[in-house]
């Protein structure tokens, strides 16, 4: 049957719903499609047409319910023509591959209609790579939306999948770093720099020599040199990396202190405080070993001077045999090497032999020790020395 209106069918947006079977009321009759009840319309969105009529402003729509109320009793034998949902209402299922995206309007992807949700196992978006061209990438742009930074996945040959968690607080002036679980951290900017904490090295002059420097943070394999009191820099021969804490050194210097420098391959370097290191001769003795001489009891006086030569200043020390020294009544003189006494033997009438061992100690600790006797003579008159 004809009605009075225009076709419907041939306008965009628009559903065709169930026709209704009157029964001679007002109702309220059921919007369905299909035999579903239909619940997202409303009066707006509902055009009926009655024995060929498009009926207007006569009836309401309750959209909770799903169903259409006349302001009049319909007629059983009425006949209902169409019932038409269109505007916002129930749209119909697109096929497959027929929205596209010149069809969405740019104004209509809006913040609050983008709403992407995330559930425990899902993600709310997913940049999808194209295979042979590029791994999937977001790009946040500028507000003029002519530059931009992007956030590119590693390649399928890393095979890779791992979840970053970014901290829940800013720190102002630290960096983000990972946990190595994914869990993202503010830590402060903190150069890994060497350290040496080796106090003092003491090596032959002129002559290859290797010994141990210990620090911190030591990279493989980092530069070592030694710098002399003048600036002049000489590196090490040979670096062997022993561990994050140690490396064996070898090096061929002049006599001299030096400071040390350690370098590692990232430019992270540190130069010793001091000059810690010296190339140094031992004390060598000139006094030979053995008898010092037999000294007549009771004399005073310096009863011998032991001597010894170094590159450095040194020291004398007893440090064996000080009971027979005291015994003998003789003091040495650590800077001087002298041996002393004000009455050697001291109370002693016999002939005594006194034993003792002399060390000689350079600037930089380096020592020699040689044993040495005294003898004590009783008899003679008027004292006197016999060396």
């Amino acid at each position: 049957m004809a009605y009075i209106g225009k076709d419907l069918n041939n306008l965009g947006d628009v559903q065709t719903l169930d026709n209704i079977t009157f029964n001679a009321g007002a109702g309220p009759y059921n919007l369905q499609k299909g035999g579903v009840q239909v619940t997202d319309a409303d009066t707006d969105s509902i055009m009926i047409a009655i024995d060929g009529v498009v009926q207007g402003g006569n009836y309401t729509v309750n959209s909770t319910a799903g169903t259409i109320t006349f302001d009049f009793s319909v007629s059983s034998s009425s006949v209902c023509n169409f019932v038409k949902l269109f505007g916002s209402g129930v749209q119909n299922v697109p096929k497959d591959s027929s929205v596209t995206s010149v069809k969405i309007a740019s104004s209509a992807v809006t913040r609050d209609k983008l709403n992407l949700i995330s559930d425990g196992s899902n993600p709310s978006l997913i940049a999808k790579g194209t295979s042979g061209v590029s791994e999937g990438y977001i790009q946040l742009n500028c507000a003029e939306n002519s530059h931009g930074i992007k956030l590119k996945s590693p390649p399928h040959s890393a095979g890779q999948s791992y979840t970053l968690t970014f901290p829940q607080s800013i720190t102002n002036g630290f960096f983000l770093k990972t946990d190595g679980s994914g869990n993202l951290s503010f830590a402060a900017a903190v150069e890994d720099k060497p350290t040496i904490t080796t106090s003092s090295v003491t090596i032959s002059p002129s002559t290859s020599q290797t010994f141990t420097l210990n620090g911190t943070n030591f990279v493989s394999i980092p530069i070592v040199e030694f710098i002399a009191s003048t600036g002049a820099i000489t590196r090490a021969t040979a670096v062997s990396y022993s561990s994050a804490t140690a490396l064996s050194v070898t090096t061929n210097l002049a006599s001299g202190s030096y400071f040390i420098r350690v370098e590692n391959n990232d430019g992270n370097a540190v130069r010793s405080t001091n000059a810690i290191l010296s190339a140094s001769t031992s004390p060598t003795w000139s006094t030979a070993a053995g008898s010092l001489g037999t000294i007549a009891g009771n004399f005073s006086g310096t009863v011998a001077t032991v001597a010894a030569s170094s590159d450095s200043t040194i020291t004398y020390s007893v440090t064996s045999g000080q009971s027979d020294l005291t015994s003998a009544g003789v003091t040495l003189n650590a800077s001087t090497g002298a041996l002393t006494t004000s009455d050697f033997g001291g109370n002693s009438t016999t002939p005594t032999t006194y034993s003792f061992t002399i060390t000689a100690t350079d600037a930089e600790s380096q020592t020699a020790a040689r044993a040495f006797s005294l003898t004590s003579s009783f008899g003679a008159t008027g004292g006197g020395q016999f060396n």
